[in-house]
C-alpha cells in the first residue's frame, strides 16, 4: 500500500508496515525505510546470495548436530532415517515459501525485513505480531544463552584436562565467553558478520569431519563398545523419548529469522534465497547425516547427549585420540561466537530501531555509544543467566518445541496460503494444511515431553552450579 501521492512508479525505497501493527489496520500503514534505523543500520541490504546462504549455514548447522546420535537413541535406525529427512524436507519447503511470500510482498512494494511485520501484515491480525515478537524473542535470547553456556562448557574442558586440579569454576569460564561476546558484539550489521559466518561454515564441517573420523575409528578399535540399538523403557515412556527426540530434530532444523536474513540481501532479492538455502541444506546434508549415522552406530542406545561426551567416557580409555578430540572442541568454541552474534540481531535491530538516530552515521559519536552501551548489557544479560542457569538445556528444550515448531513447521504455511490463496482442490493447499496441522500435534507432544524431561531433571538443578545438566 503506497501513500496518497503515490503516481504510478516504482517508489525508490521499499516501504514497510510500521512497528504498531494496531494502526497498520488504519490509516498510515507504513513508514519509509529510510527512517527505520534498525533496517538501515543492523539489517542493510547489501548482501549476495551466498552471504545469505553462510548466515543460514550458521544459523541451523551449529554443535547440536553433536545431539543427533541421541535423538536417534529415542528413535532407533528407521524412524530416525525417517524423521531427519521429513524435518529437512519440510524445512526446506517450509523457508522456500517464505521465501516467496517476502518476494511477493517486495514486488508489491512492500519489502518486509522482519518476520513480525511479515506475519502482521499478511495475516492481518496485531496479536500475530505480538505473538511472534515474543516467540522469536524467547528463541534468539534462549539460543545466545545456551552458545555462551556451552562455549564456557568447552572452556571447561580444555581447561580441565590441562589442569586438573584447577579451581577455576564454569561460572569463570562463562564470564571470559561473555567479555569475548561483548568485544565481538559490536560488529555493526548483519551483513558485516559474512566473514565470520564463512568461517562458521567451515568449522562446522571440520569439527564434524573429526566426529565423524574418531566415532570410525571408535567403532571399528579393539575398545568398541558394545552395541544395543533396541529402545529402552516402557510402551509410554519411549513414546514420550520418541516425541523428545523429534522435537530436538525440530529445534536443529529451526532458525526463526530467516526474513531477517533475507533482508540482508540487495534489492531485488528475488530468487536469490533459494541458492542461499540449496548452499544451507548441501551443508546440512553433509553434517547431519554423517553425525548422526556413524554416533548411533557406535554407541546405540547408550549414546550420551553430546557425542563427545561419549568419544571421552568417564570410565576407562579415550575412544579417540586427544588431539582430534580437543580440537574439535576449538571448533565448536569458535563457531559458538558466531552463533551467538547471527541470534542476537534481532535483539539489536529492535535496541536500535528505538535508540539510533538514522541521520547521523553509523560510527557517530550519538550512534556509536548508545550502541556499544545497549550491547553490552544485552551481553552481561546473557552470560549472567548462562552462569545461574547451567540446565538451561532443558529450559532450551521447552523453548525450541514451542518456538521453533510455530515460526519454521506452520507460519511459513499459513502464511503463503494467505498469500497466493491457492485453491481448496490444489495439491499444495492440502499439503501446506497437513504440514500445519501433523507438525501443530507434534509441538504440542513435544511441548508435553520437553516439560516432563524438565520436571525429571529438577532434583539436579542448581543455580550457579558447576555442571551442566544434561
Amino acid at each position: 500500500m503506497y501513500p496518497s501521492s503515490y503516481n504510478g512508479e516504482e517508489p525508490a525505497v521499499p516501504l514497510l508496515v510500521s512497528e504498531n501493527p494496531q494502526d497498520d489496520r488504519s490509516l498510515p500503514e507504513v513508514s519509509h525505510r529510510e527512517h527505520d534505523a534498525g533496517a538501515v543500520f543492523v539489517l542493510e541490504s547489501k548482501g549476495e546470495w551466498w552471504h545469505a546462504g553462510f548466515h543460514l549455514t550458521t544459523a541451523i548447522v551449529g554443535p547440536t548436530i553433536l545431539t543427533l546420535p541421541y535423538a536417534f537413541r529415542g528413535l532407533g535406525w528407521g524412524l530416525g532415517f525417517l524423521c531427519l529427512t521429513v524435518m529437512g524436507v519440510v524445512t526446506f519447503y517450509a523457508y522456500y515459501l517464505m521465501s516467496l511470500v517476502l518476494d511477493h510482498c517486495e514486488k508489491s512494494g512492500r519489502r518486509h525485513i522482519r518476520f513480525r511485520e511479515l506475519a502482521a501484515d499478511v495475516l492481518g491480525s496485531g496479536w500475530m505480531f505480538y505473538f511472534v515478537i515474543f516467540i522469536q524473542t524467547a528463541i534468539n535470547t534462549g539460543i545466545s544463552i545456551g552458545a555462551i553456556l556451552l562455549a564456557g562448557e568447552c572452556l571447561q574442558i580444555m581447561y580441565s584436562n590441562l589442569s586438573p586440579n584447577g579451581s577455576l569454576k564454569l561460572y569463570e569460564f562463562i564470564a571470559m565467553v561473555t567479555a569475548v561476546m561483548i568485544v565481538l558484539s559490536q560488529f555493526p550489521t548483519f551483513h558485516s558478520l559474512r566473514h565470520v559466518n564463512l568461517g562458521s561454515l567451515l568449522l562446522s564441517l571440520g569439527y564434524t569431519f573429526l566426529v565423524v573420523g574418531a566415532c570410525i575409528n571408535a567403532g571399528t578399535s579393539k575398545n568398541a563398545p558394545p552395541r544395543d540399538y533396541s529402545l529402552e523403557g516402557s510402551t509410554i515412556s519411549r513414546s514420550l523419548t520418541a516425541f523428545t527426540s523429534i522435537s530436538i530434530i525440530a529445534a536443529i532444523y529451526g532458525n526463526g529469522i530467516l526474513p531477517e536474513i533475507q533482508a540482508t540481501l540487495a534489492p531485488p532479492a528475488t530468487g536469490k534465497m533459494f541458492k542461499g538455502l540449496a548452499m544451507c541444506y548441501g551443508v546440512i546434508f553433509v553434517t547431519f547425516y554423517s553425525a548422526a549415522v556413524s554416533g548411533y552406530w557406535v554407541f546405540g542406545n547408550k549414546v550420551n547427549s553430546n557425542i563427545l561426551k561419549s568419544l571421552l567416557p568417564d570410565e576407562g580409555p579415550s575412544l579417540a585420540p586427544t588431539w582430534v578430540l580437543g580440537l574439535s572442541v576449538v571448533f565448536v568454541l569458535l563457531q559458538l561466537f558466531a552463533i551467538g552474534l547471527v541470534y542476537s540481531q534481532v535483539a539489536y535491530e529492535i535496541m536500535e530501531k528505538k535508540s539510533a538516530d538514522v541521520n547521523k552515521g553509523i560510527f557517530s559519536k550519538r550512534n556509536l555509544i548508545p550502541r556499544i552501551i545497549l550491547r553490552t548489557l544485552y551481553m552481561i544479560f546473557c552470560g549472567f543467566f548462562a552462569a545461574m542457569l547451567p540446565f538451561f538445556g532443558d529450559i532450551n528444550g521447552v523453548v525450541g518445541a514451542i518456538g521453533f515448531i510455530p515460526l519454521d513447521f506452520v507460519l511459513p504455511m499459513l502464511l503463503y496460503n494467505m498469500t497466493y490463496k491457492p485453491s481448496k482442490s490444489s495439491f499444495s493447499f492440502w499439503i501446506n494444511n497437513s504440514i500445519i496441522i501433523i507438525f501443530t500435534g507434534v509441538g504440542l507432544m513435544g511441548s508435553f515431553a520437553s516439560i516432563r524431561k524438565l520436571v525429571l531433571d529438577a532434583k539436579e538443578f542448581k543455580l550457579f552450579s558447576d555442571n551442566v545438566v544434561d
